[in-house]
């Protein structure tokens, strides 16, 4: 009889665990990163989850083709309950009612950057980050050339006017030339255009100004000359003097580079230096089971100790605005006057219809 009781009872102390580790809810979490960052994000589960043990986070990494998987999981109905997202698919998602609106600490982050990741009026994810273009520089190169170097408040003549000068005097390309619109729409802005009307008089000046930077002033690498070369290798060549882009060059330019360089505005046109602001965060799906602790696990996400981790690799610039982070000066200052990336919900095929529209204009056949 003794045996049979201590057989139920070691039964019941079973169930009991069993019991227990059943109570525990999880919650499935997507995400994009590079290794860098996937590693962070595995470290701050590990550190959410030890805080709140009754939620487990299941990480689903996709590196590749991240937003044709998740619109697969939409369509089946298996979507994560947390998602990191970007200001360019949100409107896609938010627009088909399949995402939670949400609310964001206050003053913890420029209205610009909730506005980028918001959707008729409603906020559908909570900032990690912004991109933000810039310019950065060979200081090396322009020292050779006598060139002075670019300083706030530059225009676009004073941009072609130091391209000029450093490729006769270096040989040299001036500043870099990319064919998507990331790269073109700065031009567009500070000009005052939109490339939803390519017709206007604005437009056309500002996509006719960038042409020219490899056509007719050929200051910028044609199609042919960069062959398969990225812009940032070329600038790492010493082949370009300026090269726009994003701080998620930073780490690369730091441990690569064999030159000194700097990082300065985008030159202003006639409406100022106005470039696209867009950004990434992460959003609740609307048919989570688990919404209360889908919340808890966004909002650590997006705390202060969570954003500086991901600041200190220099990939990115955070969006909250009581985080330090080197070189954060001139993204202040870009961020000033940049504007939220024009999304509809038809973004992408607006930008594969550029591309088509754009391509003799970027690439003219030569004599």
């Amino acid at each position: 009889m003794k045996k049979v009781l201590l057989i139920l009872c070691s039964l019941a102390i079973l169930m009991s665990g069993c019991a227990k580790k059943d109570e525990s809810v999880k919650i499935q979490f997507a995400s994009w990163g590079s290794k860098t960052e996937v590693e962070i994000i595995r470290s701050v589960i590990r550190d959410f989850e030890a805080e709140n043990p009754d939620i487990k986070v299941e990480f689903l990494h996709i590196p590749q083709n991240y937003f044709q998987k998740i619109h697969l999981l939409f369509a089946s109905n298996t979507e994560p309950d947390v998602l990191f997202l970007n200001n360019l698919y949100l409107p896609i998602y938010a627009n088909a009612g399949k995402l939670e609106s949400l609310a964001a600490a206050e003053n913890v982050y420029d209205k610009k950057i909730t506005d980028a990741l918001s959707w008729q009026g409603k906020l559908y994810a909570i900032p990690r980050d912004i991109s933000l273009l810039v310019v950065y520089y060979n200081k090396d190169l322009f020292n050779r050339a006598g060139v002075p170097f670019p300083r706030d408040g530059w225009t676009f003549a004073d941009m072609l006017e130091k391209s000029r000068n450093i490729q006769t005097k270096t040989g040299a390309f001036g500043i870099s030339f990319e064919e998507e619109p990331l790269f073109y729409l700065p031009y567009v802005m500070s000009e005052g255009g939109s490339f939803y009307d390519l017709e206007a008089a604005s437009t056309r000046r500002a996509l006719e100004f960038y042409a020219d930077l490899r056509g007719k002033n050929h200051v910028a690498p044609r199609r042919e000359e960069s062959a398969s070369a990225t812009m940032a290798q070329m600038f790492l060549q010493r082949k370009i003097a300026m090269h726009l882009s994003g701080r998620w060059l930073t780490p690369k330019y730091t441990e690569s580079a064999d030159f000194d360089w700097g990082v300065i505005t985008f030159p202003r046109g006639i409406k100022g230096s106005i470039v696209p602001l867009d950004a990434s965060g992460w959003a609740v799906a609307k048919a989570s089971n688990h919404k209360a602790e889908a919340l808890q696990f966004v909002k650590y996400l997006a705390s202060e100790p969570v954003i500086e981790k991901f600041a200190a690799t220099g990939l990115m610039v955070p969006a909250r605005n009581d985080v330090d982070f080197s070189g954060k000066e001139v993204y202040m200052k870009a961020l000033g006057n940049a504007q939220p990336t024009p999304v509809t919900v038809d973004y992408n095929k607006v930008l594969d219809g550029l591309k088509i529209e754009l391509e003799g204009m970027f690439n003219p056949l030569l004599p």
